[in-house]
């Protein structure tokens, strides 16, 4: 078999196994913090957490079919581990900057939320103004 061949086999089993995996332990560990930045509503915070999942499992999915062409033939041994390292290095990368980006708007969010919680509601009238 073509050594490019069993390069993108390998390349297509770890990079999807990578995404199952982040995404099942973001989903899982989510959870909790989609409920305090939605205030405690668990079912929208469950919604939100599928509507990531499916969000992430599709812009992932498609980068790394979209990685998956190479630079030409592997000769060697040697090639495929490079290429296999390039290519999953770079999927490793776009996967942790998307959860860092995730969790950077979300925690935006429960900032915003908290602030607006803090704030001391204004003070009630003491006296009327005539007109």
């Amino acid at each position: 078999m073509d050594r490019t061949v069993v390069a993108y086999v390998i390349y297509l089993v770890v990079s999807i196994a990578l995404t199952v995996w982040v995404a099942r332990t973001l989903s899982r560990n989510g959870r909790l913090f989609l409920a305090d930045v939605l205030r405690g509503n668990e079912k929208l915070a469950e919604a939100v957490n599928h509507l990531l999942v499916v969000g992430f499992y599709l812009v992932n999915l498609g980068f790394v079919a979209l990685y998956l062409s190479g630079d030409g033939t592997i000769e060697d041994t040697r090639g495929v581990f490079e290429a296999l390292s390039t290519k999953l290095g770079v999927v490793l990368l776009v996967l942790g900057v998307m959860h860092l980006a995730n969790v950077y708007v979300l925690n935006r969010i429960r900032r915003r939320g908290a602030m607006e919680r803090e704030q001391v509601p204004p003070v009630a009238p003491q006296d009327w103004v005539r007109a």
